[in-house]
């Protein structure tokens, strides 16, 4: 990351994220955005205006990648450049809660 200062309301957002089970990961790729993972799905997270928001969409790691849910010819599945995991029903009702809790952090009511 750039030199980046931090909200104290961004520190308690990145604070409720470890503590609800997400860890941070860094891709060389986006140093800009804070990369949060859990069970597998990603999200990079854009700190500018003073607030935490997703950066374009959740994925799914695919190699040392974020795999984007798209439709292929054989159904859904999560794919990184030349790699892709398959979005079963199981992992698709996964990455649904992923977002639905990520969202619940970074807007709480």
């Amino acid at each position: 990351m750039n030199d980046l200062s931090l909200t104290p309301a961004q520190v308690a957002t990145l604070e409720r994220l470890l503590r609800a089970g997400f860890r941070f990961l860094t891709f060389e790729r986006y140093g800009a955005y804070f990369a949060v993972e859990r069970h597998g799905f990603v999200a990079l997270l854009d700190p500018t205006g003073g607030k935490l928001t997703v950066f374009s969409q959740a994925g799914y790691l695919v190699g040392e990648g974020i795999g984007m849910l798209v439709e292929q010819p054989g159904g859904k599945s999560f794919v990184f450049h030349d790699q892709s995991v398959p979005a079963t029903p199981e992992r698709l009702a996964a990455y649904e809660q992923f977002k639905k809790h990520l969202d619940e952090i970074l807007i709480p009511n």
